[in-house]
């Protein structure tokens, strides 16, 4: 029977014994591996890099699907708000004398969007960090095409309406545009 007020006997001996150390060494905690001390993560594309380039032909293959998505928001706006609605809208300039205000729409968006992705190019390809740059590009472009109206016409309801369409197109081109520089910045080798 052991006593309670007794630790057991053991067969280690008591401290201090000849041979043996005065104090047991300690035993050292035993550390798990990492199971991500391999694990290199893949370096992140830099806009501020000035190495960066882009894949030219699905860039300008989304600049051409975001000039025809925002000539079909102009040429839709001007339908339902003209057509059906019987609204007048004030045109924008008339890039190619057609002398309607869908066309005119239409084609203003289209040009719009080819030449913000010449800009969104060639930012890429220039500047330290080319999406806040056409951003803000962008935002101003956009405040300004849908307060341009108003400076055109006394009518409020027309410029309200025309500025509401140029605004609709704005931020089509940049959330497009934006969405395939996304896609097709790629490291310069």
């Amino acid at each position: 029977m052991s006593d309670p007020n007794f630790p057991p006997r053991s067969n280690v001996p008591p401290p201090g014994t000849p041979g043996y150390p005065a104090v047991p060494p300690a035993i050292p905690p035993v550390v798990p591996p990492d199971p991500h001390a391999d694990f290199v993560p893949p370096e992140p594309v830099n806009p501020a890099d000035p190495r960066l380039a882009v894949e030219v032909g699905r860039f300008w293959a989304g600049a051409a699907a975001t000039a025809l998505v925002a000539a079909l928001i102009g040429l839709v706006a001007v339908i339902i708000l003209e057509r059906i609605f019987s609204l007048s809208l004030v045109p924008p300039p008339d890039l190619f004398a057609t002398g309607s205000h869908q066309a005119a729409f239409a084609i203003d968006g289209a040009v719009l969007a080819l030449l913000a992705a010449g800009l969104l190019h060639v930012l890429i390809l220039t500047t330290p960090r080319p999406r806040a740059f056409f951003g803000w590009i962008m935002a101003l472009v956009i405040v300004v095409i849908t307060a341009l109206p108003f400076a055109w016409t006394s009518d409020l309801t027309a410029a309200a309406l025309s500025g509401l369409v140029n605004l609709l197109i704005g931020v089509a081109i940049w959330s497009l545009l934006a969405g395939v520089a996304g896609r097709t910045i790629v490291r310069a080798a």
